[in-house]
């Protein structure tokens, strides 16, 4: 069993946590004027990556969101922070 490190909570069992989404789809603004196209494409288009990526996880056991480094391949984690810590 893998082991996650929250960055709330600390180091937890995988099974506490769920996978999210892949960071940084940043969703189109202004809503009326995105077409229908661009909001197809920020709902189910995904660059899925082979090897190290960032994605959004969620820790149940207290709620929050925070961005994980993970190579897709080998499922080795090399760091996690905070959701708002990871924004612009």
């Amino acid at each position: 069993m893998h082991q996650f490190a929250c960055p709330y909570c600390g180091l937890r069992d995988e099974t506490e946590f769920r996978f999210g989404a892949e960071a940084g789809n940043r969703r189109p603004e202004p809503a009326s004027a995105v077409s229908a196209q661009a909001w197809a494409d920020y709902l189910y288009t995904r660059a899925a990556p082979r090897g190290p990526a960032q994605e959004v996880w969620v820790h149940l056991t207290c709620g929050e969101f925070f961005v994980m480094d993970r190579d897709t391949q080998t499922h080795a984690v090399t760091a996690t922070r905070g959701l708002r810590d990871s924004l612009p």
